[in-house]
């Protein structure tokens, strides 16, 4: 049976500033303290980098990633939304920073031909149930399938399923309020919301490990995406490795997480990938400084593959990418080398061993030796 390879993205912000540069946007207000219009994004970038053009075509975001991706083909392409898809609603009252992206800009995510967003995060409901169902309806429009919102927790809870040749790959979304995510946006029997975690722990997987249970079959390979976390610093608490470990004990595949915006460390538990923090994909950071040291220009493209039959690793590259004038271009030798370094230091149960390949793909060792215990 043949290998199954995936594409992992962390956050893909594309409202605010990057929905501002597209061909139908938003509209650009803002309730934040300091800025108060989208435009004010994009001028920082420009500040930093020099100038956008305007209207830009959908494709642009992604830049180089897209013959990157052509290049490596990826079976299954997974991303977090981080972003509602409308031009409607108002403004959470109870959130200071809120993304929103018009439907008429969609092609910027059909560009990078994605299959999943899982949107069980901290914005999907920032213009509250009608910028989600606005949300839910233009992905479903545009062939995008979800995981982790929905109209109620049926729908929020239940996998995106996407059809392999012998079986499904079922991905889970589930959102904790580590990473900023408001109780009162749990999703209920009659309440639109997110598939909501009120913690990380043992009976919290527990429960997770059995709704997967009940749904997967025998030829069915499992992500869960989990929104958690800070947004900065390397550290991984106990109880996310115990949370990812008694998933991947119970039959998960891969654990696919997200919040932080620079990459966190990985680990390989039982020949399975847990990526504790995915980083940024697309956003509209440029220009905003305070936090130089953890390189957050730079993003990461994971590139799994699985053995299909059994779920196990077969083998990890990531393709290094940078943000610069809101496009992804390919990173050079020594920024790939530098996030190689950084990803194989953090020592053990975390996989070291990371190299650069001659491709200028990041690229896992696993004869190194950490990281692969059962």
């Amino acid at each position: 049976m043949a290998d199954l390879t995936l594409l992992l993205g962390g956050d893909v912000m594309t409202g605010r500033g990057v929905d501002a540069i597209l061909g139908r946007p938003a509209p650009p207000d803002l309730r934040e303290q300091a800025v108060r219009d989208a435009r004010e994004y994009v001028a920082l970038v420009e500040a930093a980098n020099g100038p956008v053009p305007r209207p830009a075509p959908p494709q642009r975001l992604w830049g180089e990633a897209l013959d990157l991706l052509d290049t490596v083909a990826p079976d299954v392409r997974i991303v977090n939304l981080e972003t509602a898809v409308t031009g409607r609603g108002t403004h959470d009252p109870t959130k200071g920073i809120h993304y929103r992206m018009h439907p008429a800009n969609v092609a910027a995510l059909t560009a990078a031909r994605l299959d999943v967003c899982v949107l069980g995060n901290n914005h999907c409901l920032d213009f509250g149930p009608v910028g989600l169902a606005d949300t839910l309806d233009a992905l479903a429009g545009a062939g995008v399938a979800t995981a982790g919102a929905g109209p109620d927790a049926t729908a929020a809870w239940r996998p995106a399923a996407v059809p392999l040749a012998d079986g499904r790959l079922l991905v889970w979304s589930v959102a904790a309020p580590s990473s900023g995510v408001p109780p009162h946006w749990a999703a209920t029997g009659d309440r639109p919301g997110v598939a909501y975690l009120p913690e990380v722990s043992a009976a919290s997987a527990e429960a997770l490990a059995a709704r997967i249970t009940a749904e997967a079959g025998p030829g069915d390979r499992v992500v869960v995406s989990v929104h958690w976390g800070t947004n900065w610093g390397y550290d991984v608490p106990p109880e996310h490795v115990a949370f990812a470990h008694r998933l991947v004990d119970a039959g998960v595949d891969m654990v696919h997480g997200h919040s932080s915006h620079h990459a966190r460390p990985v680990e390989v538990y039982r020949d399975r990938l847990i990526l504790y923090g995915c980083g940024d994909l697309v956003d509209d950071y440029e220009g905003i400084g305070g936090y130089e040291a953890y390189r957050p220009e730079l993003r990461l493209l994971w590139l799994p593959t699985l053995d299909r039959e059994t779920g196990r690793l077969r083998c990890l590259r990531a393709a290094p990418v940078r943000m610069r004038r809101l496009r992804l271009e390919r990173a050079g030798p020594e920024d790939a080398r530098w996030l190689a370094d950084l990803l194989g230091g953090f020592g053990a149960p975390f996989a070291d061993g990371f190299t650069v390949d001659p491709g200028g793909l990041l690229a896992w060792d696993a004869s190194s030796g950490a990281g692969a215990r059962s």
